[in-house]
């Protein structure tokens, strides 16, 4: 999940909504898997433009820590985790999101293929960037290849480069739809969100309507009354259910959330030119 808008308690986007990222880490509706247990990670914006990071290998909602911290955090922007691990160890450094400087990271799915691609992969992150790949998984991997490809200057083509980037190695190796992939990350800004996997078949992603259409939707809900115009949610599965609330992302398309309007753009990886 990924929240952009006034100061909010932690507590009030992880714990409260009747479908919140917690519920979902037990009872997933439309994720690959119902349980999502294997560790958790939130990351916010404060006072510095450097966002914290909370990790913990324990399930969500069995972490009392992110309870108590939860009550007493208030941000304008996080991004929240639940994992379900594709193979690589349960373990802290593999928990999302994933941080370069000011930006987070975060990545639902898997590249199909790692353990083969891993060595190719991991080669052709800048040497610079290279030390700082703290963790083992293929989210983070394709987080640095994405900062190798400029994502810090134009995210939609530092995407598509890194994909494409993962496709060509896939073939080379033989792999069959190496891609699968919702994505979302930050400058503490604005955020950009990809849905986009090889076969076309890619999880679900959604990203919530303008409060003040979703106000005159339901004026009887009142915690709509108590947030900005500029409010939005990124989530792979709506809070609650809503007539109205919420649109899915397409398929093969990205967009960025920023003050002002919102941009939805179809997205097509771009191949290394050899």
């Amino acid at each position: 999940m990924a929240y952009s808008g006034d100061p909010i308690l932690v507590e009030d986007l992880l714990f409260k909504p009747v479908h919140s990222l917690i519920d979902q880490s037990l009872h997933s509706r439309m994720g690959a898997t119902t349980t999502n247990g294997d560790g958790f990670g939130i990351g916010w914006y404060g006072d510095g433009p450097t966002p914290a990071l909370f990790k913990c290998i324990e399930p969500a909602w069995n972490e009392r820590n992110l309870q108590e911290i939860s009550r007493q955090i208030r941000t304008p922007m996080l991004f929240a985790h639940v994992r379900a691990s594709t193979g690589t160890p349960v373990q802290r450094s593999n928990c999302h999101p994933f941080r370069h400087g000011n930006w987070l990271w975060m990545h639902n799915g898997a590249l199909r293929g790692f353990t083969e691609m891993k060595r190719e992969l991991a080669l052709a992150v800048d040497p610079s960037l290279y030390p700082q790949i703290d963790g083992s998984t293929d989210s983070e991997t394709l987080f640095f290849l994405a900062l190798t490809f400029g994502l810090t200057d134009d995210p939609f083509t530092a995407l598509a480069r890194a994909v494409g980037f993962v496709e060509d190695v896939g073939a080379r190796h033989g792999v069959e739809n190496p891609v699968q992939a919702t994505i979302a990350t930050t400058d503490g800004v604005s955020v950009w969100v990809f849905r986009y996997s090889t076969e076309q078949q890619t999880r679900s992603l959604f990203f919530s309507t303008a409060m003040d259409k979703v106000r005159a939707l339901h004026p009887e809900v009142e915690v709509l009354h108590e947030l900005g115009d500029e409010t939005r949610f990124v989530v792979s599965e709506p809070l609650r259910d809503l007539e109205g609330a919420w649109q899915e992302v397409p398929e093969s398309h990205a967009g960025v959330i920023r003050p002002g309007d919102d941009e939805i753009r179809p997205f097509l990886p771009v191949p290394p030119v050899r």
